[in-house]
């Protein structure tokens, strides 16, 4: 289910209220814990946590790097954390991280999927958000699109 909305108000907006009442309480917590310098933004037809153009232009897509994204899909809602799949000891750890909570884990390759705001564990979420400052997430990106020898 790809928004049109362009900002963040109309997004909200168009949702269900159930669907609505479910992510303003991840979009919070994504909000708390968010490193500076990144900006909230409608990409992609969902709610975006990119790091600024002009705080880093040279993307491949001419597009701002999306650190993290709330959407609400046709059959679930997602929370995408790009930071978390940016390398297998991030994944494996956040998995692990999660397990613990007890909460139900759908996840898929770059998002953590729900269908109530109770299968999500929303501290789990906010630590993941916190631990990447902005020039690391850059710095992590660069490393990983560049070739191995």
């Amino acid at each position: 289910m790809r928004s049109e909305a362009t900002t963040v108000d109309e997004y909200l907006a168009e949702l269900p209220a159930d669907r609505r009442e479910a992510i303003e309480p991840v979009r919070r917590t994504i909000l708390d814990n968010l490193p500076a310098g990144y900006e909230e933004a409608i990409n992609w037809g969902m709610i975006t946590y990119q790091v600024p153009l002009e705080t880093y232009p040279d993307t491949y897509n001419g597009q701002p790097l999306m650190y993290a994204a709330l959407a609400s899909q046709k059959n679930h809602m997602a929370v995408y954390l790009t930071s978390v799949y940016i390398d297998e000891d991030s994944r494996r750890a956040f998995e692990s991280d999660y397990a613990s909570t007890g909460k139900r884990m759908d996840l898929g390759k770059s998002c953590v999927r729900f269908r109530r705001l109770d299968d999500l564990p929303l501290e789990l979420i906010g630590e993941a958000i916190a631990k990447m400052p902005v020039d690391e997430f850059i710095r992590r990106f660069e490393e990983a699109r560049t070739p191995q020898k």
